[in-house]
């Protein structure tokens, strides 16, 4: 059933592509699986090897990887930079830029959150302030750009606009959150930027949305402020909702995950996981419980009938890698982390990125925790962490000052 999911989404998106590739956000299939890799175990005592690296401004956007190119957004001074990279030997190839007045409140940090989105012709980019663009691969010339928060009328949230644009067909979704003129979520045209569609009334979340399929019925799920909604990427019709999240100094931001015809959520302060069947009508729940993987940000990983995940908060200290399975919801193991961390699935095996800068290999097995490997890559960050890429056995990662290639391929 699930290869069968995956074949109708490949026919809905341009951004599913040939393997290898890391196109968005967690991927070519935006749940942290990394299709056809291959990694090796065995490191130098230094760690893996340094293919290259790049200088870069501020921000916690990860990067994205197609045909070979390098995708990363930053920001210096008063400009967002889209840069362009090749992936092999780290030049720079092109960049874009454009202003940025986005003001951190919260946090320190200025820059962007929003890894982009890479199609056959375009690389589509969200900056903190809400600006949405678009910039052709073979001209690095701007097709377009939206103010959505300005013309939306929304907020910039604790740390500026975090949700990654998702493309389905021509059209690119946008949790943007403007709640005041029922524009949460948005679709524009790829071709150049109109509005095809907006619906609900909710606030944005850091969350990003996912395209499944629910019968015959291509479906976006997306992850509010306060809500899980639902909706035809065609018309923006709601399909159904229901409550996740709760008022207060919260954060959604980990993207559901989908388990067949089941769907787990995850949050962390105080909101919890939920787990339950998906269907035309809406979500049955069968658990929800702060007790088993409420995850800060990181979305859990699936490996036959088990999620692995992070449970626990950054800023109060807490992090603890989990094994999970969700229908019986019952936790198969867990291990006390040093510091909080996001995850890549290769195969039977987790790339665990964490913000003291350190990157472990874990063994995906419910039976217990073995760790395979291990090695400080870059600086301790502060604040949080962006999402690496995996492409072709070259890992991709960034810390506050740099974007570094690793080699990770098997032959070395």
């Amino acid at each position: 059933m699930l290869r069968s999911l995956i074949l109708i989404l490949l026919c809905l998106s341009p951004v599913l592509v040939s393997a290898g590739d890391w196109p968005q956000i967690l991927g070519p299939h935006r749940n942290g699986i990394a299709d056809d890799e291959a990694i090796s175990t065995q490191w130098p005592k230094a760690g893996p090897k340094v293919l290259w690296t790049a200088k870069l401004g501020s921000g916690f956007a990860g990067p994205a990887v197609r045909d070979g190119k390098v995708y990363q957004l930053h920001r210096i001074d008063d400009q967002l930079i889209l840069q362009c990279y090749d992936a092999m030997n780290g030049d720079p190839l092109w960049k874009v830029t454009h202003p940025c007045d986005y003001v951190a409140t919260i946090s320190y940090d200025d820059g962007p959150r929003c890894v982009p989105t890479v199609t056959e012709d375009l690389v589509i980019t969200y900056g903190p302030a809400g600006r949405l663009q678009a910039v052709d691969l073979n001209t690095s010339k701007r097709l377009w750009l939206v103010n959505t928060h300005q013309k939306y009328e929304a907020t910039p949230g604790y740390f500026g606009a975090g949700s990654s644009p998702l493309v389905v067909k021509d059209r690119v979704i946008v949790n943007v959150g403007g709640r005041r003129t029922n524009a949460g979520m948005v679709a524009f045209s790829l071709k150049d930027g109109s509005e095809l569609w907006k619906a609900t009334a909710e606030d944005a979340s850091y969350s990003s949305p996912i395209l499944t399929q629910l019968g015959d019925q291509p479906v976006v799920l997306a992850i509010t402020r306060l809500k899980c909604v639902a909706l035809d990427p065609e018309s923006g019709k709601v399909l159904f909702d229901f409550p996740f999240g709760k008022r207060g100094p919260t954060v959604n931001a980990a993207n559901p995950v989908i388990i067949d015809e089941k769907l787990f959520l995850s949050a962390s302060y105080g909101i919890g996981a939920k787990f339950g069947t998906l269907g035309m009508t809406g979500f049955q729940e069968e658990w929800s419980n702060d007790r088993l993987l409420s995850s800060q940000y990181t979305t859990s990983v699936l490996k036959g009938d088990f999620l692995y995940g992070i449970h626990g908060r950054q800023d109060l200290g807490q992090a603890e890698l989990r094994c999970l399975h969700p229908e019986n919801g019952e936790v198969a193991w867990s291990k006390t982390l040093n510091a909080y961390g996001t995850l890549i699935l290769v195969n039977d095996k987790l790339l665990v990125t964490c913000i003291d800068g350190t990157l472990t290999i874990v063994e995906a097995d419910p039976r217990a925790y073995r760790q395979l490997a291990t090695a400080s890559i870059q600086q301790a960050t502060q604040g949080g962490s962006a999402l690496p890429a995996l492409s072709n056995g070259l890992f991709f990662v960034r810390d506050q000052e740099t974007l570094r290639c690793l080699d990770l391929r098997k032959s070395n």
